[in-house]
This record gives structure tokens, C-alpha cells and sequence, in this order.
């Protein structure tokens, strides 16, 4: 099944490596247009796949990710409509010189190829991979999660009937309707048509990629994210900040994990931070260096306030995907990017300061893929980044880091001219 898909998929990505820009637009504007038209399609099938979820009892993060409705479908056709606008990197010239024998080299962006993407719970992916994927010249061969089959169903079959309207070919996205595991690992063994895979999911299916895949793999997209409030922090202004970057859709990748304190602020700060989260569901795990700055006296010794706990062990090495937040006190920068670098997964990882120096100090020494001075790391995605969409987050470090667009899904070729030039 999927030999012969490997094969469809190599030949329409020679296919769609000449297209012009004017017919990759044309198609990512028809896209748009057709999940509107179809949307009480695709609506009905997602309904089906969440109510399948609730009653196998997935996690409420999960269901969340695999949910989709007229406003998530909207945001999804506005993005395609984004990625339309955006350059087309096939073709970009760079890097040209003039060697002294007279040879003229320039590097020439050109395509990846067939991309092989593995995904749980999140319906919106396959239309984001189409359309960056459509845009840079790409063929994806798609696998998402056995809770999306409904939803994926449906919605390839619009991205197909569009391509093939548009005189692309259809085979330029294919997806492997079955939930299968089996299939998962015959995808990583198409070496010779598959030229990346990219997972998207949790730290087990990125373990497996990397054991068993003969093709490369880009990994990244579990996120347990920090901000460090320094003593010169605007403490006003990071309460809405923190609120933001935990609650706002605590069910992602780049919500807000872990707090780091300033010991200097952390009497003051630390109360405002739970009474101001508290009321919008967020508990907390307290760092035995954070729970004297929140105990109450109770009259028979001092307490932790509701929704307060002290930190179990593995507390700070676990992405909560929920709307639980880890508290910390720290002496020093230095001891909060030692936090950073013992406990984070190089995803997203801030500081609040009113210091130069140390924001300086900060982005020098914390090796993230997305590093943010006074800001909040929900903006770690491709549609904020200006990308129009994303294909995953990077953590990794060769080819592409952050947030993948349409250049992270190039490569470039060598292009020499000369005048008949022989080599001597």
C-alpha cells in the first residue's frame, strides 16, 4: 500500500516543483474557499471523532487538539489565505559570487521533496502541512492519530478534489486512511520517496521515529516552557503576561509550564501570581523554595492556600498541557537558566526584566529554539511568526529550529555558469 503511495507521491512532487507561484496561490485560495463550502462536512465528521473520543475516555487536552468548529475552521482558511500572500521561497536566489577564474555561483532554493508527517489529535495540521507544503513545492504523505480519522477523511478529500481542480496533482497530498500501526512503520521505511519525517505528538512517537525511521527526522513540539521574573521586572505588567501565556490555550505546546522568581521579588510577586491566576481554574505546584513566600498562618500552623501545592519530583519536568503551573524561587539569573537547562525541552523559554544586561546575559545563554524578552511564549508559532502556518516546531538543531515554514521546507541546489570553463 504504501510503496505505491511513495511512488504517487515522488512523481507529484516533480510535478509540483514546477509550478508557478500564480498556480500555488490559485489553489491555496481555492482551498480556502472549499473548507467554507464544505465546512458542515468536515464539521459533522469532527463531531463524530470527538464524540468517539469522549467515550474512549481520551484526556481533555486531547480533545481539546482534536476539536474543530466554524471559528477554528475559519482560522485555519485565513492561514491558507496567509500562506498565499506570503513569498515563494522555490526559485530564491542567494549567497551569488564571482569566483577570479570567472565561474559565477549562486545557491537556488529549491524543494524538499516528499514530507512524511506523523500526527495525534489535531485535524487543523493537515490542512496547515497541505497548504505550506503546496506553497514550497512539496508532496506530503499525511498519518494522523486513529481519533482524527473521521475529520482527516474528510478533509483531504477536499484538499484532493481542490488540487485536481486547479490542474495540480492530487497525489501531491495523500493520506494513510487506517489506523494501523503498522503502516506508521512501513512509512519510515520509504527511504527512496520519503525525503523527511516530521512527528507530531509526544515523546514516544518521537522515540520511535528516531529508532526505527531510515529517513531523517525532525523532532520538537513538546514544550515545557519558563519565564524567569528578575528583580527589575515590570511585576505589574507580568501578571497579564503569565495569564496569558497559561491560560490563553493551556492544551499547546507553548503554554507556560514553570515560573522562576527572583528571591529579591518573590514575597511581593508570588501571592499576586496565584490570586491572579486562581480564579480562572490554575492550580499550583510550589517548590519548597516557593511555598514559605504563599503559606498562611491557619491558626494551627501555616498552610498553603487553596490550589496550592508543594512540588512532587517529577513536577518540573512534566509539559502539564493543562492549567497547572510550577512555582520556583531562585537567587540568581544563573541559577534560573540552570533550571532552564536541567528541566526544559529547548522549546520556548523567557525573561521579564527591566535590565538590559540581563536580558543580554538571558538570550546568550538559554539555548531554545524561540528565546523571548518580555513576552510571552504562546507567540511561539508559525501564523504569529509571520509563516502564515507552520509544519512543527523544531527543537533540534541541523536543518531548521522553531516554528517551520515555507523556507524550513527547502533546500538549495549549487548553480555554476561559466564560459565553457575546463578545470585546470
Amino acid at each position: 500500500m504504501l510503496f505505491d503511495m511513495g511512488k504517487r507521491a515522488r512523481a507529484a512532487a516533480r510535478q509540483l516543483a514546477q509550478a508557478t507561484t500564480e498556480q500555488k496561490n490559485h489553489a491555496l485560495e481555492a482551498l480556502a474557499y472549499s473548507l467554507a463550502v464544505t465546512s458542515r462536512v468536515i464539521l459533522d465528521a469532527n463531531e463524530q471523532d470527538v464524540a468517539e473520543a469522549r467515550a474512549r475516555g481520551l484526556e481533555a487536552h486531547l480533545i481539546d487538539r482534536l476539536r474543530l468548529n466554524a471559528a477554528r475552521l475559519d482560522g485555519i482558511a485565513a492561514d491558507l489565505r496567509r500562506v498565499a500572500q506570503l513569498p515563494d521561497p522555490v526559485g530564491e536566489v542567494f549567497d551569488e559570487g564571482l569566483l577570479p577564474n570567472g565561474l559565477r555561483l549562486r545557491k537556488q532554493r529549491v524543494p524538499l521533496g516528499v514530507l512524511g508527517v506523523i500526527y495525534e489529535a489535531r485535524p487543523n495540521v493537515t490542512v496547515d502541512v497541505a497548504g505550506l507544503a503546496l506553497k514550497s513545492g512539496n508532496a506530503a504523505i499525511l498519518r494522523g492519530g486513529s481519533e482524527t480519522l473521521r475529520s482527516n477523511r474528510a478533509l483531504v478529500g477536499v484538499i484532493r478534489e481542490t488540487l485536481s481542480a486547479s490542474g495540480l496533482p492530487a497525489d501531491a497530498v495523500q493520506f494513510i486512511d487506517s489506523a494501523d500501526r503498522e503502516l506508521v512503520l512501513e512509512l519510515l521505511q520509504l527511504a527512496d520517496d520519503v525525503d523527511l519525517i516530521i512527528p507530531r505528538g509526544g515523546n514516544r512517537l518521537h522515540a520511535f521515529c528516531r529508532q526505527h525511521s531510515r529517513i531523517p527526522v525532525v523532532t520538537g513540539g513538546i514544550g515545557i516552557c519558563h519565564l524567569f521574573v528578575d528583580e527589575s521586572a515590570d511585576l505589574d505588567r507580568a501578571l497579564p503576561l503569565i495569564y496569558n501565556a497559561k491560560t490563553q490555550r493551556p492544551t499547546v505546546c507553548n503554554a507556560l509550564d514553570t515560573v522562576l522568581v527572583h528571591r529579591a521579588v518573590a514575597a511581593d510577586f508570588l501571592p499576586k501570581v496565584v490570586a491572579y491566576l486562581g480564579p480562572a481554574g490554575v492550580t499550583f505546584r510550589a517548590h519548597e523554595s516557593a511555598a514559605p513566600f504563599l503559606q498562611r498562618d491557619s491558626g494551627a500552623g501555616p498552610r498553603l492556600p487553596d490550589g496550592v501545592q508543594l512540588a512532587g519530583p517529577e513536577d518540573f519536568d512534566t509539559e502539564w498541557l493543562s492549567l497547572v503551573l510550577g512555582l520556583k524561587v531562585v537567587r540568581s539569573l544563573d541559577e534560573a537558566v540552570g533550571h532552564i537547562a536541567a528541566h526544559g525541552t529547548g522549546h520556548s523559554d523567557g525573561i521579564l526584566t527591566q535590565d538590559a544586561d540581563n536580558a543580554r546575559r538571558f538570550v546568550a545563554r538559554v539555548d531554545s529554539a524561540a528565546v523571548y524578552v518580555n513576552a510571552s511564549t504562546r507567540f511561539t508559532d508559525g501564523a504569529q511568526f509571520g509563516l502564515g502556518a507552520e509544519v512543527a516546531v523544531s527543537t533540534q538543531r541541523l536543518h531548521a529550529r522553531g516554528p517551520m515554514g515555507l523556507r524550513e521546507l527547502t533546500t538549495y541546489k549549487w548553480v555554476c555558469e561559466g564560459d565553457y570553463h575546463v578545470r585546470p
